[in-house]
């Protein structure tokens, strides 16, 4: 970048914790000032925009409960107050809530799908005239629940195989000017409550035998916001684990 292009900006939201605060961090290091959204991560959220200070960029942190849909608006109106401009919308944000298919009640299948679906399509909504105006574009993370049947979580698999296909109908409704694409990690950050056999008989069903790490998701969101001719597709990044053993 040089001294006449103006700063490039980056939402992610769930950017405290876990994969949302390493793509936050990959994004800082690669230039992008930051407005990042959490919840209950506070001290995370704060720990964060000290180490992306660290990194000579700026990082905007705002709770956000993006189970209340006017949070989106919210969100976007302190990108817009803050930098007056967004380039890429990272839509990481997401509840794993694990109970079994008839024990979902209308209460947890609605608040799953509030975070995990509808707040990526209000937050595109409320976010595309800044992205036309800086030929933006967003990355929806979803994962392989949207193609597997995942019986210990129906609802975040539901949630991810509609999030796969808002993508698309993004996609071309913001087409030519924005670009939307997806993400589908594997397993590169196991819950940390899993026993080391869990993680590694879940490495064992990957075609490259290892699990990934967070950086590989970072590479692939980084490769998705600056490949300017790629819209409207998911990139599985999973080892090769939807292959089958």
């Amino acid at each position: 970048m040089n001294d006449l292009e103006p700063q490039r900006v980056a939402l992610v939201t769930g950017g405290a914790v876990r994969l949302g605060r390493a793509i936050a961090l990959g994004l800082a290091g690669a230039g992008y000032d930051l407005v990042i959204s959490y919840q209950a991560s506070a001290p995370e959220a704060r720990s964060l925009a000290e180490e992306v200070a660290t990194l000579g960029r700026r990082c905007e942190i705002v709770r956000a409960d993006l189970r209340v849909p006017e949070a989106a608006e919210t969100l976007i109106g302190a990108v817009e107050s803050a930098h007056g401009r967004l380039d890429l919308l990272v839509n990481s944000a997401a509840t794993f809530d694990p109970t079994p298919l008839l024990d979902v009640d209308a209460d947890r299948w609605d608040a799953t799908m509030a975070v995990n679906l509808r707040a990526p399509h209000l937050l595109v909504r409320a976010a595309a005239a800044l992205l036309e105006q800086s030929r933006g574009s967003v990355v929806n993370l979803t994962d392989l629940a949207a193609y597997q049947a995942w019986t210990e979580h129906p609802h975040h698999a539901v949630s991810k195989a509609g999030l796969d296909h808002l993508t698309r109908v993004q996609a071309r409704v913001l087409a030519p000017h924005v670009r939307v694409n997806a993400i589908a990690p594997g397993a590169v950050l196991p819950p940390s409550d899993w026993s080391e056999e869990r993680v590694v008989a879940l490495a064992s069903r990957a075609a490259l035998r290892r699990l990934g790490s967070p950086e590989d998701v970072v590479g692939a969101v980084l490769y998705l916001a600056g490949a300017q001719y790629v819209t409207g597709h998911t990139l599985v990044v999973d080892g090769g684990r939807l292959l089958g053993s």
